[in-house]
């Protein structure tokens, strides 16, 4: 299964599971995650979601590879993206992302777009899409609701990944665990967040949402369009190309 999905006394896990892929996000793993996230969504049992990736990475961004020929089902994959992040951002209970390892591109901006994220020192994480000829443009809106206009106006034009202490500094991740205890460290934060109340938090986190303009889809589906748009010039399919040869 792409996605795994685990339960644990009102604590949800759900895992990308294309470990040898580095959990890159293929459309069937996209798919599979938005499916997996609409059950949460109706689930009056669950009270917190982790999301993880299983072996070393997190999520190493989109899987472009077999699907650069193709723009409609590249189209779909940023817009089947796109429409996950809003799905998980308003999802009713808190979320929290579990970055044991490489969380790149789109990896990077599930990660923000969680209420909370752990990491480590030493995991690369970022936005390297301009490095590429392409455009994080999905992404943009959650990075600004996260870190500010500024920085993440940095990070975007600049591209390339910074370190874990790097990312909590800049208030991309919100605290750090040794390696092998981030995952230990989420399901912590999750039982902690589990001795609020149900309803109190449902509620708090609807207002914060309102009040940061998490409801407003309309620019994150429009980033898709933007990035769909983009990676179809000759300077990113080149750039791209040469990237998965080299």
């Amino acid at each position: 299964m792409p996605v795994e999905r685990t339960d644990a006394d009102g604590i949800v896990t759900l895992t990308l599971n294309r470990p040898d892929a580095r959990n890159a996000l293929s459309l069937d793993l996209i798919l599979a995650f938005r499916a997996a996230l609409d059950q949460v969504r109706v689930d009056q049992s669950a009270r917190v979601v982790i999301v993880a990736g299983a072996g070393k990475s997190f999520c190493a961004g989109m899987d472009l590879r077999g699907v650069m020929d193709d723009p409609a089902t590249m189209g779909r994959m940023l817009r089947e993206l796109a429409e996950a992040t809003v799905t998980l951002r308003n999802l009713p209970c808190p979320t929290i992302a579990s970055v044991q390892g490489a969380a790149v591109g789109g990896g990077c901006g599930l990660a923000v777009v969680c209420d909370f994220a752990i990491s480590h020192a030493d995991a690369k994480l970022g936005y390297p899409e301009v490095d590429l000829g392409v455009s994080p443009a999905v992404v943009a809106p959650w990075l600004i609701r996260k870190i500010g206009a500024g920085r993440a106006r940095a990070m975007l034009l600049r591209g390339g990944t910074i370190s874990g202490t790097e990312a909590l500094a800049m208030g991309l991740v919100d605290r750090l665990a040794p390696q092998a205890e981030v995952g230990s460290a989420a399901s912590a934060l999750a039982a902690a967040l589990m001795a609020g109340g149900k309803n109190a938090l449902s509620v708090t986190k609807r207002w914060l949402n309102e009040l940061d303009g998490s409801w407003d889809s309309d620019a994150v589906l429009r980033g898709a369009t933007l990035s769909a748009e983009v990676i179809q010039t000759e300077e990113a399919q080149t750039r791209v190309r040469a990237r998965m040869n080299g």
